[in-house]
């Protein structure tokens, strides 16, 4: 039989997905139980068009301590007896709909995915995109967004050390806003889900209410037209009541009454308890008269798809129930047995006595998985091969104009507008906060430190999706590099358009392949991820944007880096790569509004210069390392000077007969550092060891930026375009 498409739509599943899931059952399904498949078949939970492609990604590490896919969050063996857990999640579309909830939920969500581990969160991280500021709309939803995340983090007492915002056209319609966690366990409190028929499933924390329907099915698994028929589907977060489950789930997982904990995020109570039964192999047994409300008249479909925040899952032993609830009381939660695990492997639904839903656990979380056409568009290719030498090169004397131009743009300018709003040293971890190459945190009771980035640029990925991946990869792990850190493992978050079309699952098959590449070279695994797709209004797409967020460790924080120059006399090369590319750069989008080129990267040689960076910063012979990306040279060297409140003066530079190639360039695997005079011969051998070009550029001092021929600042200047542009922007 058949089902309209209306009806269908509002699950976001095909008739095709439905005669299929009549096959399965032999049956037709109920309300409630097409409420169970439209959630967990979404897009958003089934991971339909890229589960086939996340398998090229490397997973495999000796610290990982649980496989990827299987728990809430990947975890990390640190040494010591201490793990990291680590995840990045996105609320896009919510947050294009109520950027300060859609934002601050987020934050929530990807709270709970940590401390369900049994970690305490530790850090926060966000990457967003917006359209540009000149239109009123993008202020308000970058206004709303940062306010979102300040908000609830602020409440929770987690510092938000680190990330990144950019603007471009594509986001006008569709945000990107991605938000990491990190927290950190002792190992032998890592929780995992264990099986057991008999246990009981308790749900704790807020009331239940119609917040947040079909957020899985509707909001995160297609486009939309009209925000007005979403607005229900965001959900409203209580940070304090957070804080609350926070300090009650850490200390129940320290004892030994329950087998397992799980948040209720996307899809609710449907994709916490399904998911959850799946992993062990077992059934379950609900019943949701029990289920604790704040609206009246709510029926089985929306108490099981409801995704109202701040809620737990917890399988409890049997015999332990008191304990439990007890523990959540003297917290103020409120905690009720809802059901039960059992050992037939259905996902039974029950309202009082009456069975309302009755479904194989194994059918509800299979999925169809398709791998559509991919088509690398017509334009794409006009784009990549268009001649960037016919672009004007920058005349004589005009060269401090463009630097303070790009120094001010909101791509490049700081962001300390954003990151005053967030509390960065609550819990007096944070030795390197917002606006380092990557974040630093001590580990208390320890020497060692861990440092933790997110990176990921959608221009490059426009223009070559699979170098654009790999770029990704590449530059999170050199801003680890750049403070000292060896790169660990990553979490991603995939952000694209409609998999559908041939010309985005390109894109996304594109993107996984270079992520996948450069992990390999780098010997960084994938331990945690998300993605995020139909990211797209009217048949407008996001750039393809993969975010990588990494976690390093540095043994001794002693030896720790940081970008900015440290002493007059110091001199300063260019570790790395030698001019840079007109390619996908942020000058050939600032001064010509061009999107063109194809970027590229050599991850061989990739590998040898981070080696060789972090080798010479262990062994003390670089006194500040800052990566080369967005503006090249002569904003990075820009960046140095701010930071250290010291001037620089340097030799001519040659980008092959063009200016703006040698100063703005964006090719990959550059590095300025600078030593003391007498460390300069180590770093040439150990260079020319490991194959790594290095230039001499010049040496720290005076209070001026001066590029020979080229370029001649005053540090009050170019630190006042610098800190000014982005207010400047939204004002």
């Amino acid at each position: 039989m058949s089902i309209s498409q209306a009806n269908l739509d509002e699950v976001a599943l095909s008739q095709e997905e439905y005669a299929l899931i009549l096959r399965r059952l032999g049956r037709e399904p109920n309300q409630v139980e097409l409420g169970l498949f439209g959630s967990l078949w979404s897009e958003h939970c089934g991971y339909k068009h890229s589960k086939p492609l996340l398998r090229l990604l490397p997973t495999a590490s000796p610290r990982i301590l649980v496989p990827l896919g299987q728990e809430n969050a990947g975890a990390l063996d640190i040494g010591d007896g201490l793990a990291i857990v680590m995840k990045m999640e996105s609320h896009n579309h919510p947050s294009a709909i109520e950027p300060y909830q859609g934002a601050a939920t987020g934050v929530g969500g990807i709270v709970r995915d940590i401390f369900t581990m049994g970690a305490r969160p530790i850090a926060l991280l966000n990457s967003l995109r917006f359209g540009p500021l000149d239109e009123p709309r993008n202020r308000y939803l970058f206004t709303g967004v940062v306010a979102g995340i300040a908000g609830y983090g602020n409440c929770l007492g987690i510092p938000d050390v680190g990330g990144e915002v950019f603007f471009a056209p594509t986001y006008s319609a569709n945000p990107v806003v991605n938000a990491l966690c990190l927290g950190i366990v002792e190992t032998r409190l890592v929780s995992s889900w264990g099986g057991g028929a008999g246990n009981l499933l308790m749900l704790v924390g807020a009331d239940t209410g119609r917040d947040g329907l079909h957020g899985a099915s509707g909001l995160a698994s297609r486009t939309f037209e009209d925000e007005r028929e979403l607005r229900s589907a965001v959900q409203v977060g209580n940070p304090f009541l957070e804080k609350l489950l926070i300090e009650a789930c850490l200390e129940l997982v320290r004892t030994d009454w329950i087998v397992g904990l799980q948040d209720l995020g996307a899809a609710g109570l449907t994709s916490a308890a399904v998911e959850c039964a799946a992993r062990a192999g077992a059934g379950l047994d609900i019943d949701v008269a029990k289920v604790p409300r704040r609206e009246q008249g709510m029926n089985p479909y929306e108490v099981m798809l409801s995704e109202s925040q701040e809620r737990m899952l917890v399988v409890v032993k049997v015999g332990c129930q008191d304990r439990v609830k007890a523990l959540f009381q003297r917290w103020d939660l409120a905690c009720e047995v809802i059901g039960q695990v059992t050992a037939d492997g259905l996902a039974r639904i029950r309202d009082g006595q009456e069975v309302v839903a009755e479904v194989p656990v194994e059918i509800l979380t299979d999925p169809p998985l398709y791998r559509p056409k991919s088509q690398k568009p017509e334009w794409l290719e006009r784009l990549q091969t268009l001649d960037l030498a016919a672009v004007p090169d920058i005349p004589p004397g005009e060269a401090n104009a463009v630097l303070l131009r790009l120094l001010a743009s909101p791509d490049i300018a700081s962001k300390e507008w954003v990151y005053r709003q967030y509390d960065h040293q609550v819990q007096t971890n944070t030795v390197q906060g917002p606006g380092s190459d990557a974040a630093v945190l001590r580990i208390k009771g320890s020497v060692k430190a861990i440092a933790v980035t997110v990176d990921g640029n959608g221009r490059y990925c426009y223009l070559d999706p699979y170098a654009g991946g790999a770029i990704a990869v590449a530059e999170a792990a050199r801003n680890l590099v750049c403070t000292g850190a060896q790169p660990l493992a990553l979490t991603d978050c995939l952000n694209l358009g409609n998999p559908e079309r041939p010309d985005i699952y390109y894109q996304l098959k594109e993107c996984i392949r270079g992520l996948a590449a450069a992990c390999r070279r780098l010997q960084v695994p994938v331990i945690s991820g998300n993605v995020s797709l139909y990211n797209e209004t009217r048949g407008e797409a996001v750039y393809p944007t993969p975010v990588v967020g990494m976690v390093g460790l540095i043994p001794d924080i002693a030896s720790q880096c940081t970008p900015a120059f440290k002493r007059e006399g110091d001199l300063v090369y260019l570790l790395g790569a030698g001019d840079g590319g007109l390619e996908a750069s942020q000058y050939l989008a600032t001064r010509h509004g061009m999107v063109a080129g194809r970027p590229a990267i050599d991850l061989k040689l990739e590998s040898r210069l981070q080696r060789c960076c972090l080798s010479a910063i262990r062994q003390g012979i670089i006194r500040s390392a800052h990566d080369l990306s967005d503006g090249g040279l002569g904003v990075a060297l820009a960046e140095c000077c701010i930071g250290g409140g010291l001037g620089f003066k340097g030799f001519a530079v040659d980008g092959g007969g063009r200016r703006d190639q040698a100063l703005f360039g964006e090719s990959q695997s550059r590095i300025i550092v600078s030593v003391d005079a007498r460390d300069a011969p180590r770093l040439e051998r150990m260079a020319g060891r490991e194959k790594v070009p290095l230039r001499s550029l010049g040496f720290v001092g005076g209070n001026r930026l001066v590029m020979e021929g080229d370029i001649d600042l005053g540090l009050e200047q170019i630190e006042t375009a610098w800190r000014g542009g982005l207010e400047e922007a939204l004002a």
